[in-house]
């Protein structure tokens, strides 16, 4: 397919291969105002060898619907570091979170809230596992590969499918793969999903916090490797009407005492506390989410919890193995693609461990 809007990668490679005179290139990214990633780079005197190395930065929060334009400067202060697979050498990724002038955090950062659960639920050893999936459509916004005005056949022969006709895009996959490993993203796997050109792949486990900043790190990898191949990436939960998937973001969760032997009745303790707070997680599972959550398509209604062993009918699904076992994990199946995972794991421990004075998830939502 040829496209203007396709990376030149030939000519880009003859200047990355130029020396860089022992300067680093660290890449800036952080959470916009519209639950997006943006980025910018920064020269470095020297390989950071840690988070506390690297300086705080700003940008113009009007631009990115962060802050007004009288008053537009917004900080990013860093909070992990990870190798860049697209300069490699001693370049980083530096994932920032987003600080007022005032010293609050931004209405985007909803990483310090849920951080401050984790902290206070340290002993609990939470861990997550998240299944993003994604819709690829190519530049002009049809679904890539799909017939040009037209549909493929209907679904069933395109989940974890294999040859042509089945399968679009497999290279942008495997790039985006092979980017996370080198990145040191805890990547579990890909697969091809039930509607054509829809993917997904599974970050975790991962213990509290580094869940959504690992979530985000394989975002923002996936849209950088989809511009060398002149395709969009949307994380809409439900990217096409008519009889196809939606998308979502599946969030498996544990702790400690789920893990250990016995451990079912602290799964089944957590899914009632989940039923009485259904509401409240789904105002931040999703912008809309309404679209996806049917009670068709594997998906649970919007209007009622539900849970069962092997069921993807259900709001929480009990893996067959785990019910077998009596002890591991379950899975929250109501998260839309286009979560932000810090509210959706905050809420997560909040509800599963407890509160704390001083945060609500809920509340932390709509902070503006």
């Amino acid at each position: 397919m040829s496209s203007s809007v396709i990376s030149n990668g030939a000519n880009l490679a003859k200047y990355m291969d130029l020396p860089q005179n022992g300067k680093v290139i660290a890449e800036y990214i952080w959470i916009d105002g519209s639950n997006g990633i943006r980025t910018k780079g920064k020269t470095l005197d020297k390989k950071p060898t840690s988070v506390d190395d690297l300086p705080e930065w700003n940008f113009d929060g009007s631009s990115t619907e962060q802050a007004p334009g009288h008053d537009s400067d917004v900080y990013l202060r860093p909070v992990a570091m990870y190798p860049d697979p697209f300069r490699r050498g001693d370049n980083v990724i530096v994932l920032a979170e987003c600080w007022n002038n005032d010293g609050t955090p931004n209405k985007k950062n909803h990483r310090y809230a849920a951080s401050k659960l984790f902290e206070a639920h340290g002993d609990a050893e939470i861990w997550f596992g998240i299944e993003q999936e994604y819709t690829l459509f190519d530049e002009y916004g049809n679904v890539y590969g799909w017939p040009k005005g037209g549909f493929p056949g209907p679904q069933g022969p395109y989940y974890c499918g294999v040859g042509t006709g089945k399968v679009y895009a497999r290279d942008v996959v495997e790039s985006h793969y092979r980017a996370c490993l080198y990145a040191g993203i805890n990547i579990s796997g890909i697969n091809a999903e039930v509607m054509p050109s829809q993917w997904e792949f599974q970050v975790g486990p991962n213990l509290g916090i580094s869940m959504g900043d690992q979530l985000w790190v394989a975002r923002y990898l996936l849209e950088r490797v989809a511009e060398d191949f002149g395709v969009k990436v949307s994380f809409h939960p439900k990217p096409l009407q008519g009889d196809w998937n939606g998308a979502g973001c599946h969030t498996n969760v544990s702790t400690k005492n789920m893990r250990l032997e016995g451990g079912m009745k602290y799964i089944e303790e957590a899914i009632e506390q989940l039923s009485l707070r259904h509401k409240e997680h789904i105002s931040v599972y999703g912008e809309d989410n309404d679209k996806r959550l049917t009670g068709r398509h594997e998906t649970a209604s919007i209007a009622q919890f539900s849970s069962g062993v092997a069921n993807r009918g259900a709001s929480v699904r009990i893996p067959r193995s785990v019910n077998k076992d009596g002890y591991g994990y379950f899975e929250d199946r109501r998260p839309a693609s286009n979560i932000d995972p810090y509210l959706v794991t905050g809420i997560m421990v909040e509800t599963v461990c407890g509160s704390i004075p001083g945060v609500d998830m809920v509340a932390e939502a709509l902070r503006e």
